[in-house]
């Protein structure tokens, strides 16, 4: 089976092949910790996500490198510090942790390695000092500066001439620029700033170099994937490829031979009409919607589309994706005296929706008929079931999805006293149905809808669930 990805660069899909199969890399920019991040921002995380647990299906566990950065030094962590009296790392550390508590209950993986700015500085360092000396970099007015016109390529990834990159993005205009194109590196810190020593004089890194050190120190270049949200392809991806081709060793040739071999980029995250964005106030915390939905829930809908296509975010979406795992747990519920067995591996054409291009509404079409195929199978009772619910549950797990118990799935709502009102009502229905006292039963199911319980019966038995999530 192979892997198939688009790659932004070649502007079409391309038969994915590692440079070493037995050390697969991948980079993916993270987010910057000045608060807690709203679910546009989780988009990505959760689709590179699935795509990680593709690569350690095909090239195994222990053969993946994925690398997410952490951007822990910034205007908006500075302001934020300055507001409470308090170090960045404060801020930082207090919203790195809340970040990835939503991203693991949102099922992602944590990465192999998750670098922070703050811990890169010697590299960092190095790697403008390097840039100078390969005159791709200049020092001005307490700056340092990257050199656009030295790298021929500029503008490749995102497809524009310079003068439209210019014009389409808030470039900064400076007296000491070589070109209006060339970006900082390095910049002095104001009073009262973080600072780190350097070449230069006090300061620190710009916003662009962060992501090329880091990729160089924690994978090596060239990398096999680099992967972020669409918005970063100018000016961050622009500028990140230019500055790491730039930094190469060889005296003989300053520029490496190749940076990434594949770009992704995920679409925006639509609130109605506009893309979702704290600048224009229209954000969705992902930490507030955990609060009120499962974290597979919110994944379910954050995958709902194919993670290049833009996605709207709406009520509706969460809904039906809560209907959907519904209905899988419930499979699961009734399929629960079935043990799953066969292969571990899953066959071509369940997987194949992921293997092109990570065609996420398309598996989420496989794993609906592995479900309703086992449903049929527990009702037969037939031998099949076993291999049916192996399937269903390894797709599932290349996913992220039906990784809690199906009975804590729908009981989730209710305390633990509520929980044994609930199994002694259960159990008085089951005993009044077996004595054929239809009456009673009909009772006793009546007083659990008003305690919002909604039963399920099974060939297993009956088991129930909160119908609405507290």
């Amino acid at each position: 089976m192979s892997l198939i990805l688009y790659d932004t660069m070649a502007r079409r899909k391309r038969p994915f092949v590692p440079a070493n199969p037995r050390r697969v890399t991948m980079y993916v920019c993270g987010p910057t910790v000045y608060n807690y991040s709203h679910i546009g921002n989780f988009r990505p995380v959760v689709a590179f996500d699935v795509l990680f647990r593709v690569l350690r299906r095909l090239y195994g566990e222990d053969e993946v490198l994925y690398a997410a950065n952490v951007t822990d030094v910034d205007d908006k962590i500075n302001a934020k510090a300055a507001e409470e009296g308090v170090p960045i790392s404060v801020i930082t550390d207090r919203y790195l942790t809340a970040y990835n508590a939503d991203a693991a209950a949102l099922g992602a993986l944590m990465p192999t390695a998750q670098p922070r700015a703050t811990e890169t500085m010697d590299a960092i360092i190095a790697m403008i000092d390097r840039l100078v000396g390969n005159s791709a970099a200049y020092a001005a007015d307490g700056h340092v500066l990257f050199n656009t016109q030295a790298y021929g390529e500029y503008g490749r990834l995102s497809g524009r001439p310079l003068d439209e990159m210019i014009a389409g993005a808030r470039v900064e205009v400076a007296p000491y620029k070589q070109h209006p194109a060339d970006f900082v590196l390095w910049k002095p810190s104001k009073p009262g700033e973080p600072a780190w020593e350097s070449p230069w004089g006090p300061g620190r890194p710009g916003w662009h170099i962060e992501c090329s050190a880091m990729i160089e120190q924690e994978l090596g270049l060239p990398i096999d994937i680099h992967g972020g949200g669409i918005d970063l392809v100018f000016p961050h991806h622009e500028n990140e490829l230019a500055q790491g081709m730039c930094a190469g060793h060889s005296e003989a040739n300053h520029q490496h031979p190749a940076y990434a071999h594949f770009w992704l980029h995920n679409g925006f995250l639509n609130m109605g009409e506009e893309k979702m964005a704290k600048s224009l106030g229209n954000v969705a915390l992902a930490h507030d919607l955990l609060k009120h939905q499962p974290g597979e829930v919110i994944r379910w809908a954050l995958l709902g589309a194919h993670y290049r296509q833009p996605l709207s975010w709406t009520d509706d979406a969460l809904a039906h994706a809560r209907n959907s795992l519904d209905h899988l747990y419930g499979v699961l519920g009734r399929a629960r005296h079935i043990e799953a067995a066969g292969s571990a591996a899953l066959a071509e054409d369940q997987l194949a929706p992921l293997l092109d291009d990570l065609n996420t509404p398309a598996a989420m079409s496989v794993l609906k008929k592995l479900a309703s195929d086992l449903d049929a199978a527990v009702r037969r009772d037939a031998s099949t079931a076993p291999a049916i619910k192996q399937d269903l549950m390894a797709l599932a797990e290349v996913m992220g999805f039906l990784q809690v118990d199906p009975q804590a799935w729908f009981q989730g709502g209710a305390d633990a006293s509520l929980t044994v009102q609930i199994d002694a009502l259960i159990v008085a229905r089951d005993a009044a149905r077996a004595a054929k006292d239809w009456g009673e039963a009909d009772r006793i199911r009546a007083e659990l809808t008003a305690l919002n319980v909604e039963v399920m019966d099974g060939p297993a038995g009956a088991t129930w669930r909160i119908k609405e999530q507290v």
